[in-house]
């Protein structure tokens, strides 16, 4: 019996398969170039600051979570000030804060302190929380509130009036203790969902990396340029911001 013949691929089909590994070749290539200059831009992203000739006056946000600070290297760094975590709601306080105060202000740093407001609870039993951990000082740089939690995250349905409300309750009680008004540091969720920025004036505190914020609506007192940025003062990513020139 003879045997079938096996028949050559056509010129057309050797020549569109040739195309192929070609293509597949050039697109490896490609992909490759990609995540190599990803993996750059990532690297320089993390040590990226606004140029201090447009932008003077530079700091950093730190809390207990970026473990111990040199804060002698952050001031060699160009930073002019830190803005120091000390307290969460009605019960969580930052121990560090009166020794990261303590070493800033020796590093030759203005010093700030910063509350996390609890949408889930009441002002008073924050501004309670707040004021034990942050004296009456006149040196101190003006308090901020960090409005990040939204009531999604509370246990119990929190009307947003009633946040509104409480909030407005926290600032006047904290600018009664500090003495000076407070910097209102609104993350882009809580304005989505408040729209503070135009329900109460204070000064803003915004954040957006690399790109200067415009989600407040209206011009913005201090920018976190950088909220992962890597440097020799400490083992984990600080917060780095700026004041608006």
């Amino acid at each position: 019996m003879a045997r079938p013949s096996r028949r050559r691929p056509s010129r057309a089909r050797r020549a569109r398969a040739k195309g192929t590994s070609r293509f597949a070749r050039i697109l490896g290539v490609l992909v490759l170039l990609a995540l190599v200059g990803g993996a750059w831009a990532w690297w320089e992203a993390r040590g990226w600051r606004p140029d201090e000739a447009a932008w003077p006056d530079q700091g950093a946000m730190v809390t207990a979570q970026d473990g111990p600070v040199a804060f002698a290297t952050l001031k060699g760094l160009g930073a002019n000030f830190a803005y120091l975590k000390a307290s969460e709601g009605a019960r969580t306080k930052d121990r560090s804060f009166p020794d990261n105060v303590e070493a800033a202000r020796a590093a030759g740093l203005q010093v700030g302190a910063v509350l996390v407001f609890d949408p889930c609870v009441p002002a008073d039993g924050q501004s309670a929380n707040f004021v034990t951990m942050v004296p009456r000082d006149a040196d101190m740089l003006p308090p901020a509130i960090a409005l990040e939690r939204t009531a999604k995250d509370c246990p119990e349905r929190v009307s947003r009036a009633a946040i509104q409300s409480e909030l407005m309750t926290l600032v006047n009680q904290i600018e009664a203790h500090a003495g000076q008004p407070v910097i209102l540091k609104v993350s882009p969720g809580f304005e989505e969902h408040y729209g503070i920025a135009a329900r109460i004036e204070r000064n803003l505190w915004l954040e957006r990396d690399w790109f200067e914020p415009d989600y407040g609506g209206r011009p913005w007192l201090l920018w976190t340029a950088n909220g992962e940025l890597q440097t020799e003062a400490a083992e984990e990513p600080l917060h780095w911001v700026v004041v608006r020139p």
